[in-house]
């Protein structure tokens, strides 16, 4: 079967309806894993009949499925029933007996695994070079690393092996590797996706990533895995943060813009600050300095006992099998006291107190996802301080509990790729997708290793469980006088439409601030008035209903589409020797022609 050089979800989705069969696709699967040249992907594949069986067993399943016959590959650190787990160390393998929860999750969604990656031996790593099984090396560059320690997962998808593959992160590894191989970069916040079932490196900041061609097709894998899991202690419930529609977006300055000497990615940070601002952001440079400070106490500070937390009683038996960069890294930790633990805890907490203005003052940070990059031999020479220059601007994202989502920024003169990551607050994970989309597609850079490919420029929104939609026709559009009152209790904006033609929009005189009245006229046909849906959480919308001044109301309004969504009404009466606006087409409209008109 004929299929894009990158495979993603819509591709595969269309080969379906095309009359195309999960075992087509599989097969196509078998091919291309079988004739990439860069061996050190896979650390196990999943057997060419094993995964001809799995297709077969998605066939004989519901059809309807999210994921039905998607093909994804798993960093071997997390378990998957039937393969071994490894993490890049032959004498620590076993077994599992049941998959990790989020690779059930998957599965149950349709999803096929079709092989288990390579990685920085037990994830300690940001370049992919730490492991027995070879370093696998950027889809662009046989000389340069691919990023880790989710190497051989970005590899995949960048490869187009799969359409996406999972990743963990604790310093940066889903998003290093995903700028290294142009792809996109899902790192949900800490807690909102579960680990159960995966081999910890800092158990407390520990998450599951997703890699792929997409915002889109990353932020809907994402999603399948969300979910509180009591058998994860570091699970939790997410709590939607909103984000305002023009974002405000924070970005390096003076002595903290530190590329390490590479122009290339310099420049390309610079064209995506610019393209942000295109698209509507206002940017402000912010000091990047206490974040700097958060970032080295990942490995320079207490937490890396965590890392040899996870390992203790095999370093202590099988030390000899380890990497001998990871050995060096996590005996590092030997000597480490509760005291210099707690101290670090302290310092962590007095510097997020200390960037809280910063967050007033910005709504996300857009930073370069890495600053520079190098050979594999580069690395080999010098891994220690080559692999801390790569987590620069990703080691604070976990430890200060944040969301973050990578996305390509185009090419260097080299033909090398870089990235940019915008960083949100704690669950912000959806309220980050639809800019971060929009970036990659102003971008024009492809995904992978396609560069011509087009990726949609926006996800499709999710209304968060719970909440409640309302549309929205005058002062409570975004900039207009009232859009405070959606966005004050964590309002979301779901889209921009227009009603159904039956509907007539006057100017209500004498209201503070001036506001529209929009009436439901059935015998009508007109041009359709445009409104904002958005989505307030259920208690937030009973108080912003409550608030609403009479002749106005809530009631049901029919959308372009045909659907019904509560929005704004005004009470008939009260339009009597109002100004008809209908022929506008819209409440901005009539306020802007009303500026031009009383200026001229």
């Amino acid at each position: 079967m004929m299929l894009p050089p990158m495979m993603t979800i819509a591709a595969l989705n269309a080969a379906y309806a095309g009359g195309h069969t999960p075992l087509d696709v599989v097969e196509e699967v078998i091919r291309r894993r079988d004739a990439i040249p860069d061996r050190a992907v896979f650390i196990t594949e999943t057997p060419a009949e094993a995964l001809r069986a799995a297709a077969q067993a998605v066939m004989a399943g519901p059809r309807d499925l999210p994921l039905w016959g998607i093909p994804f590959a798993v960093k071997d650190n997390i378990d998957v029933a039937g393969l071994p787990t490894t993490a890049a160390c032959p004498a620590y393998a076993y077994a599992p007996d049941q998959d990790a929860t989020v690779i059930a999750r998957l599965r149950a969604a349709g999803a096929i695994v079709i092989g288990k990656t390579n990685l920085d031996q037990f994830a300690t790593g940001l370049n992919g070079t730490r492991s027995p099984h070879g370093a696998p090396r950027s889809v662009f560059s046989a000389d340069h690393v691919s990023g880790g320690s989710s190497s051989g997962s970005a590899v995949a998808v960048a490869s187009g092996l799969c359409a996406f593959a999972l990743g963990t992160d604790t310093a940066g590894s889903g998003r290093v590797p995903a700028a290294f191989n142009n792809l996109v970069g899902i790192k949900p916040t800490p807690g909102l996706v579960p680990n159960t079932g995966v081999i910890p490196a800092c158990r407390s900041v520990d998450v599951v990533t997703v890699l792929a061609g997409s915002v889109e097709d990353g932020v809907a894998v994402r999603r399948v895995m969300d979910g509180f899991d009591a058998a994860d202690p570091f699970s939790r419930p997410a709590v939607p943060a909103a984000l305002p529609p023009r974002l405000r977006i924070g970005v390096l300055h003076g002595t903290e813009r530190e590329f390490f000497g590479n122009a290339e990615v310099e420049a390309l940070y610079d064209a995506a600050i610019a393209r942000a601002q295109a698209l509507g952001a206002t940017i402000l440079p912010f000091d990047y300095a206490p974040f700097r400070e958060a970032a080295a106490l990942l490995y320079e500070g207490p937490w890396v006992a965590e890392r040899l937390a996870a390992v203790e009683g095999f370093l202590g038996t099988n030390a000899d099998d380890f990497d001998p960069t990871v050995r060096r890294i996590i005996e590092g930790a030997k000597g480490r006291t509760a005291v210099e633990a707690f101290n670090g805890l302290y310092r962590l907490k007095a510097i997020c107190q200390q960037v809280a203005p910063v967050w007033e003052a910005v709504d996300v940070l857009m930073l370069p996802t890495v600053p520079t990059t190098c050979t594999v031999v580069e690395m080999l020479a010098d891994p220690i301080t080559r692999n801390s220059q790569f987590g620069r601007y990703t080691n604070f994202v976990n430890l200060m509990g944040l969301a973050a989502i990578a996305v390509p920024a185009g090419f260097g003169p080299s033909g090398l790729p870089a990235g940019v990551t915008l960083v949100g607050p704690a669950f912000s994970d959806d309220a980050l997708a639809p800019f971060a989309a929009a970036l990659h597609a102003a971008a024009a850079c492809g995904a992978g290793r396609d560069r011509q490919a087009q990726v949609p420029a926006a996800p499709l929104p999710e209304l968060p469980s719970g909440w409640l939609p309302i549309a929205v026709v005058g002062a409570h559009l975004t900039d207009m006088p009232l859009n405070h009152e959606l966005t004050g209790p964590g309002g979301v904006r779901l889209s921009e439409t227009t009603t159904s033609p039956e509907y007539r929009l006057y100017a209500l005189p004498g209201t503070v601030p001036l506001k529209p009245g929009l009436l439901h006229d059935p015998a009508f046909t007109g041009p359709g008035i445009a409104v904002e849906v958005w989505a307030l959480p259920a208690a937030a919308f009973g108080a912003f209903v409550s608030r609403i001044p009479a002749p106005l109301g809530i009631g049901k309004l029919t959308l372009a589409d045909g659907s019904a969504v509560s929005g704004f009404l005004c009470e008939a009466h009260a339009l009597d020797g109002a100004e008809e606006i209908t022929s506008f087409g819209g409440w901005r409209a009539y306020l802007s022609s009303n500026a031009l008109r009383e200026s001229t």
